[in-house]
């Protein structure tokens, strides 16, 4: 196999093995606090949003040491604890105790922030500037085809049901269990790279990988980077995407917790109320594909640049909200296991409830494949901290957002999402047109970027 067709096998099959495991991930948070408010455990007294605001705040912390666990540790290896510990927290939901739910909820905090480092080493490791983009487009589609496969199995299974029993509960959680096991071993078949760099190039894969430093370089690399990113966070730049960034944790929050629990409390969804929550899950990716695929892999035939994209994100979250106030009960995200009577300003319809799914995922892959782009484009040579600071950011604004989701009526998150997204898209105008300015001013081509 030659080097180049193994690198792509790696980045295949990293983006398989983070399908398996998100696929049962993001299906157990969809589905997390209708599960758990469903429960006749009177003495389970956790709650599925605390549990995602203490893993996103735990995330957001330990982006500050997983480069040197990394460093240390080797990505491959990295990836498999990680993994190990993301299916320990799923496992959890089996027989839920509160102590080992918030607990696993710690620990899949720290282990999230070491996995998406590795990550980005391993698709680094595994790509030259002629294949990062398509590299980047691959591991993406298969990512978010992880939103189908779960998804699907919820809404199949829980179709016509209004209580989730045990025997429901325990079934789903030990398949999940399962399918993120199944992603874990699967990190094993990414195949080390050999070194065919010309004699005088730095040895960055292996550098990486662990083998050509020793764990005292490696932590001192790590010290750099950590104060290279406290450096970049104060710059104008970063500051100005960190608002777009912000709005972006927060809309995370929404689509891929909030939203389903909204739909599974609407007790005038009938019998399917809690089968359209796996439904709701398909339609975000297949909006989250669509955009990806459109504007990341796409992204070299756009000749004006990413402020459009943008623009037409945050038209369609806007257009998603609206019709989520007009659609939804206010207190569908707060209620209890009896769920809710309430009607907004309408008769709540199925079609639009899954309607805005879509744009949901749709406007959220506007926003993040952009984001993507501006910062590889600003900091090609300190992507790292970069990066850093942009997980950071996201992640604890969306540990703020689970939290706050435990007390606020719809209306109110609604509201915040849309003050936020206002000024983040302004903010994000600001750096790109900073951007096409000083690209202009070498003489380069707007559209290349």
């Amino acid at each position: 196999m030659s080097p180049g067709s193994k690198k792509l096998f790696n980045i295949i099959i990293l983006g398989v093995s983070f399908m398996f495991i998100f696929t049962a991930f993001q299906t157990c948070g969809n589905i997390a606090q209708t599960v758990i408010t469903n429960l006749n455990n009177t003495e389970f007294h956790g709650s599925g949003y605390t549990s995602m605001a203490i893993i996103y705040g735990v995330f957001s912390a330990s982006n500050l040491i997983s480069p040197s666990v990394v460093a240390i540790v080797g990505p491959q290896l990295s990836m498999v604890v990680s993994g190990i510990f993301y299916s320990l927290y799923i496992a959890v939901f089996i027989q839920p105790a509160t102590w080992t739910f918030y607990t696993a909820s710690v620990f899949i905090g720290i282990a999230a922030a070491v996995l998406w480092t590795a990550q980005g080493n391993c698709l680094t490791v595994n790509s030259d500037e002629n294949t990062i983009g398509r590299n980047s487009g691959v591991f993406w589609a298969l990512l978010q085809s992880s939103l189908f496969f779960g998804n699907l199995y919820i809404y199949f299974a829980w179709q016509g049901k209004t209580h989730i029993s045990e025997s429901d509960r325990r079934t789903v959680f030990i398949a999940l269990t399962v399918i993120s096991l199944v992603g874990t071993v699967l990190f094993f078949l990414i195949r080390k790279q050999e070194d065919t760099k010309a004699p005088g190039e730095e040895d960055s894969a292996n550098e990486i990988l662990g083998d050509s430093s020793s764990a005292q370089d490696k932590m001192m690399r790590a010290v750099a980077a950590f104060k290279k990113s406290i450096k970049l966070s104060f710059t104008k730049e970063i500051l100005l995407l960190s608002v777009t960034t912000a709005y972006t944790g927060l809309e995370l929050t929404f689509f891929s917790g909030v939203y389903g629990t909204c739909i599974g409390a609407v007790n005038r969804f009938g019998s399917e109320e809690k089968s359209l929550i796996g439904l709701s899950g398909i339609f975000n990716g297949v909006g989250e594909i669509l955009g990806g695929g459109v504007f990341g892999l796409l992204s070299k035939n756009n000749r004006f640049g990413r402020n459009p994209v943008v623009m037409l994100g945050i038209v369609v979250h806007f257009l998603a909200f609206y019709l989520i106030f007009f659609n939804m009960p206010n207190d569908a995200p707060i209620a209890p296991m009896e769920g809710t009577d309430d009607v907004a300003y309408m008769i709540p319809s199925k079609e639009v409830a899954i309607f805005c799914s879509f744009l949901l995922g749709l406007g959220d892959s506007c926003f993040n494949t952009q984001l993507l782009s501006i910062l590889g484009f600003l900091y090609a040579e300190d992507s790292a901290p970069a990066f850093a600071i942009f997980k950071f950011v996201q992640s604890i604004c969306a540990a703020v957002a689970y939290f706050y989701s435990n007390y606020f009526l719809l209306q109110w998150q609604l509201l915040i999402m849309v003050v936020v997204g206002f000024f983040g898209t302004i903010t994000f105008f600001t750096v790109e047109w900073k951007a096409a300015a000083a690209l202009a001013a070498r003489g380069s081509d707007y559209s290349s970027i």
